[in-house]
């Protein structure tokens, strides 16, 4: 009799392939959220005309005392522009300025002109948009 024949037990492996892929999607996506991104507190000031940009490769936080400090470390221009030059890639560095609504202009001028003597071309600063 052909219905009580034992049939040999299968494993299905594309299931598990699927279960595979989607726990390697949930581990990338939760890594990517743990790396921390340093910095410092700022009042960014506000633009209307605000637009996304690509993560930037260093950050540089402006205070309103005109301080500088990368990565939560305190620097001098002479030493943004040192730090900068080192690396590697100078030229393709995005660098993003984020300056506080009360910091001085000339203070942002000199950290832009530090990072272009590091040979940094890319340099967006940071605002936050305003809602109506």
């Amino acid at each position: 009799m052909k219905y009580f024949e034992a049939r040999k037990a299968r494993i299905e492996i594309i299931p598990m392939i699927d279960i595979m892929f989607f726990l390697l999607v949930f581990f990338i996506m939760i890594t990517l959220h743990m790396i921390p991104n340093a910095g410092l507190r700022t009042q960014l000031p506000s633009s209307t005309t605000t637009q996304s940009l690509p993560p930037p490769k260093v950050t540089v936080t402006l205070a309103t005392d005109g301080s500088l400090s990368v990565d939560g470390r305190t620097l001098s221009p002479a030493e943004l522009t040192s730090m900068l030059a080192a690396r590697a890639d100078a030229a393709h560095t995005v660098v993003t300025i984020a300056g506080s609504k009360q910091a001085q202009i000339q203070k942002l001028v000199a950290v832009m002109d530090a990072c272009r003597a590091a040979g940094v071309s890319q340099i967006a600063l940071a605002a936050q948009p305003v809602v109506n």
